[in-house]
């Protein structure tokens, strides 16, 4: 493998094992970010989930930005890089003089010049985004895309795994309130 790719199998396979070692969805996030900011060399991370009633991506988890950046304001899924419907990530190698950022006077200010968006889906549904940013022009390779794009599939079914987890533990719950009733 080449010495530029950001991402090869043995980071791809630890990253994973942290997101399967995780008991919920903030600590999976936390982790996560955390291992793909200093295992690429990259300025940050975020993963962000879909807020259906907003229609904005809300940050789940996020390594490396500033506390200014990450509040900027609200990030609406029709203005923010649009995560396209077929599912295919959003690759700005150069946010100079791009137009498809929602706030490219931030981005320029935090120091991001690349920034690739991969939209987390569930049973083809986007639920959520991961982004990595890079604080210079990146041409990202088919290699690391493979490999981001498999690590988005994975953090989909952890966040469906804590989902249906948190439904069980609910339902779990209410039976062993009721069972005194009924005996």
């Amino acid at each position: 493998m080449s010495s530029d790719h950001k991402i090869d199998l043995e980071r791809y396979k630890l990253i994973v094992e942290t997101v399967f070692d995780a008991n919920n969805p903030t600590i999976m996030g936390s982790q996560a970010t955390h291992l793909l900011v200093s295992a690429m060399e990259v300025k940050g991370a975020s993963i962000f989930v879909v807020n259906p009633g907003t229609e904005s991506l809300e940050i789940l988890a996020t390594k490396g930005l500033s506390i200014g950046y990450v509040n900027k304001g609200p990030i609406l899924v029709d203005k923010s890089i649009k995560l396209l419907p077929n599912l295919k990530p959003v690759i700005i190698t150069d946010t100079k003089g791009s137009d498809r950022l929602q706030y490219p006077e931030k981005a320029e200010k935090e120091g991001i010049r690349s920034i690739v968006s991969l939209p987390v889906n569930l049973q083809g549904k986007i639920i959520g985004a991961l982004r990595i940013y890079h604080s210079e022009p990146w041409e990202v390779s088919k290699i690391e895309l493979s490999y981001l794009s498999l690590l988005t599939l994975n953090i989909g079914m952890a966040l469906r795994y804590f989902r249906l987890s948190a439904v069980v533990q609910c339902t779990k719950d209410t039976l062993d309130e009721l069972h005194p009733i009924w005996l």
